[in-house]
């Protein structure tokens, strides 16, 4: 039996990912004249042999914070390469991690998330020493509960169907599609090939709808010469510094094996040429059009660290684009995808080939359809689309 406080981590030579997961909750009864905060700290790692990534959760149940610390300590060989949503610092054992300029603010009940990836070789014990601005998740030294590795993923719950204009706030794009009239994108949205048009095809669907009555549906065909986009009128040249952006997307037909591309944005700093996202390999990728270059590495480690793309349901998909550096974020469901993430520090097989071009991006515009660059017939519709300075949750 494995002791409750020490969780071990089994290696193999087939390096397989094991999913860890750690809750610590406690509430710090109160000091003085004030009450201390309470935190939880949900730590979910996926390892292989040699690197590993962590997804961490922070659920604040005290007073409102306006900037947050989270220090925990590695008893074995870990070592952080690189973070996402938060800095992370090591010196030896101890971790440190801060919020970002975006995401400092925590009220009280609220939860921030960030990742991380690193190196790692020999087996060691999941941290339990979590504490939030110095203050302890663990209570008053007593081993806090734990929760034994999973044999199955859990369920994922469904994320609420809330409209778009709940949360736009001054977002550049704000789109549900119930103002479309017609059959034909109209308005705000119009439809373009922009390289070669085939038989792909657009219309306004008032039988498939994230939420509402209408979505944007796109027919997409095969081949190179079948470019169908549905682009919005919307200058994107001034988002930022960090441009997001939210949609609900369905798909058919899962990700093949070539190369396509359902989003397009047009780069300022490629010459007008697209940063894409889209598949290869059966899962999610970036693509930048004017060296190729992708992300993650289409290696089978980096298309490991991505996701597909589910068919047959919404799914809502995320990202946040730095205009200011090259750095890139992509979540599914709420869920950071690590092999969808560059942060300016070249990874193997994740942003190292990305990285390669040091020239922040500038999107200038959102194009939403269907590329093929060999084999793939798809029909997408997407929904529920924000674009905006800000992020906007699922």
């Amino acid at each position: 039996m494995v002791p409750a406080r020490l969780l071990r981590r089994p290696w193999t030579a087939a390096g397989a990912a094991l999913a860890l997961a750690l809750s610590l909750f406690v509430v710090v009864p109160a000091s003085g004249s004030a009450m201390a905060s309470g935190c939880r700290v949900d730590y979910t790692v996926n390892e292989w042999a040699g690197g590993y990534t962590a997804q961490v959760r922070i659920t604040h149940t005290g007073p409102e914070l306006s900037g947050w610390r989270l220090t925990w300590t590695y008893d074995g060989d870990r070592h952080v390469t690189s973070a996402w949503n938060a800095t992370v610092t090591q010196a030896g054992h101890s971790v440190a991690a801060v919020n970002t300029a975006w995401n400092g603010a925590l009220t009280s009940g609220g939860t921030v998330d960030f990742g991380l990836q690193g190196t790692w070789q020999a087996a060691d014990s999941a941290p339990t020493d979590f504490a939030l601005n110095g203050v302890s998740c663990g209570g008053d030294g007593t081993s806090p509960p734990t929760t034994p590795p999973p044999t199955t993923p859990p369920p994922t719950t469904p994320p609420p169907t809330t409209p778009p204009s709940a949360a736009c706030g001054d977002a550049a794009v704000c789109e549900d599609f119930e103002n479309q009239a017609g059959p034909a994108p109209a308005g705000n949205w119009r439809f373009t090939a922009p390289d070669c048009q085939g038989t792909g095809t657009a219309a306004v669907d008032t039988a498939v709808a994230h939420s509402g009555t209408r979505s944007l549906r796109l027919d997409g065909r095969a081949g190179y010469c079948n470019h169908a986009f549905v682009a919005a009128t919307a200058d994107l040249s001034s988002v930022g510094p960090v441009l997001h952006v939210r949609m609900w997307v369905r798909h058919t037909t899962a990700l093949p094996a070539a190369h396509v591309t359902f989003v397009s944005m047009p780069d300022s700093s490629q010459g007008g040429k697209a940063l894409r996202i889209g598949g290869q390999n059966g899962a999610l990728q970036w693509n930048r059009e004017s060296d190729d270059a992708t992300l993650p590495a289409q290696s089978p480690v980096g298309v490991g660290l991505s996701r597909p793309l589910p068919s047959g349901s919404w799914q809502c998909l995320r990202f946040a684009i730095d205009t200011s550096a090259p750095g890139l974020d992509t979540w599914l469901d709420d869920e950071q995808v690590p092999g969808l993430h560059a942060d300016g520090v070249p990874t193997q097989d994740v942003d190292g080939q990305w990285l390669s071009r040091t020239t922040p991006p500038r999107p200038t515009a959102l194009r939403l359809g269907w590329e093929s660059y060999g084999t793939g017939d798809d029909t997408l519709w997407f929904d529920d689309v924000v674009v905006g300075s800000s992020p906007v949750g699922c």
